[in-house]
């Protein structure tokens, strides 16, 4: 489950992380308002309005702008609010702003120039094992970095038993080349990090830039944060902070009737039980020439209700010419998934878009039989090649 900026340095700060403070608004006359709370409370003469999109590269899009004065606050906050953002990691659509933060001026001048880091906390899947990945090169894209001078990104693996050490914080500020005051500031902010990822049972904590104060203060400028979703139930607080807005409508709308659905760009609407046996229809669908739609495990219980559900949530994508049905009956019967299939079809009226149906394992004998007397027009399989043919038979139509 991913947070905005502002839910993510909340949860920072909640851990003793130093952030850019900042008030969120959700429209021009409450940017106002944060602004000149924002001014009584950090006595800050400029603000940074941001767009609060589940995307990065926010600035390239025009999602992040200075405003030196409470006219240019509420001009930028007002063209911002409401407008499409288009970013390198949004769709060519945008994402719709609804609301901006209205943050602090950290770049104030002072004995020293300020200096910019990345840093984030993930799982090292190959060793089972926390890292902090950090460069000197913050403020830019971090694959840009790994691609031309991978020498400059340094990583940090922590022990998930013990947590991070002292030492390996002091090495990371070491490494970043600060000293004094700042590489004291570094190691606190570290530790504080490392606490944050991993008491909130987040899989990603990505601060780009940390910034270092021109009077060596170390802090979070943004936040990227992915929590575990599994693990929200540990955690019924952070589960509020959903932002069902800037999710996949369809997603949400199969997760709230309990089916495992992941949106595709595809042209081919896939129907599973088992999240293996889906990985391998969307190769065969592939290898078929087709792209697969979507992703959609519907789970042991592929009852009548359930199908229609599945059915109605594939067809919502009209990008879909052809659904393919691949339902391997081990605890379910294939019988009841037939039936289940052909009470969903008249249920639902006219469906126009070819079904092929491939039903293996328990009745599936029966099940075909109930298939092709249906009546409907709906193509039955009994092998994977075959249920393939079929597929490039309709795309090719």
């Amino acid at each position: 489950m991913n947070l905005h900026e502002y839910q993510g340095k909340e949860l920072l700060s909640s851990f003793g992380v130093r952030i850019q403070r900042g008030i969120v608004a959700q429209s021009a006359k409450e940017a106002v308002d944060a602004a000149k709370q924002l001014t009584a409370e950090t006595a800050t003469g400029w603000h940074v309005i941001k767009a609060q999109v589940h995307a990065g590269g926010r600035g390239k899009g025009g999602g992040v702008k200075l405003a030196k004065n409470l006219k240019e606050v509420e001009e930028i906050a007002g063209q911002i609010i409401g407008m499409d953002l288009v970013t390198p990691q949004t769709s060519a659509e945008g994402k719709r702003v609804h609301q901006v933060l209205v943050a602090e001026d950290v770049y104030y001048p002072g004995e020293n120039e300020p200096n910019e880091y990345y840093m984030s906390v993930l799982l090292n899947r190959a060793t089972g094992r926390n890292m902090i990945v950090y460069s000197t090169e913050g403020g830019m894209d971090i694959e840009t970095v790994a691609e031309e001078t991978p020498e400059l990104i340094h990583n940090e693996e922590i022990d998930p038993a013990t947590g991070i050490l002292p030492f390996q914080a002091r090495r990371i500020a070491f490494n970043l080349g600060l000293s004094g005051t700042a590489f004291k500031e570094m190691t606190k902010f570290v530790t504080a990090l490392y606490t944050a990822y991993d008491k909130s049972d987040a899989s990603l904590f990505e601060i780009n830039p940390v910034l270092k104060t021109s009077d060596d203060k170390i802090m979070a400028v943004d936040a990227k944060v992915t929590l575990d979703a599994n693990a929200l139930y540990r955690h019924r607080d952070l589960a509020q902070l959903r932002d069902l807005r800037e999710e996949n409508q369809i997603e949400v709308e199969a997760g709230a009737l309990g089916l495992n659905y992941v949106d595709l760009d595809g042209n081919v609407g896939c129907m599973v039980n088992g999240a293996g046996l889906a990985m391998a229809t969307m190769d065969l669908i592939k290898q078929a020439g087709g792209e697969p739609a979507n992703f959609l495990d519907v789970g042991g219980t592929a009852d009548a209700a359930r199908v229609e559900a599945a059915f109605k949530i594939i067809l919502k994508d009209p990008a879909v010419k052809a659904i393919l049905i691949n339902i391997f009956g081990g605890i379910v019967r294939c019988d009841r998934v037939a039936q289940g299939v052909i009470d969903a079809y008249k249920n639902m009226g006219n469906i126009t878009v070819p079904i092929i149906v491939r039903l293996q394992g328990t009745n599936a004998d029966i099940a075909k039989e109930l298939i092709d007397n249906s009546g409907l027009d709906v193509m039955s399989a009994t092998e994977f090649q075959e249920a393939a043919d079929k597929v490039q038979e309709v795309l090719n139509k």
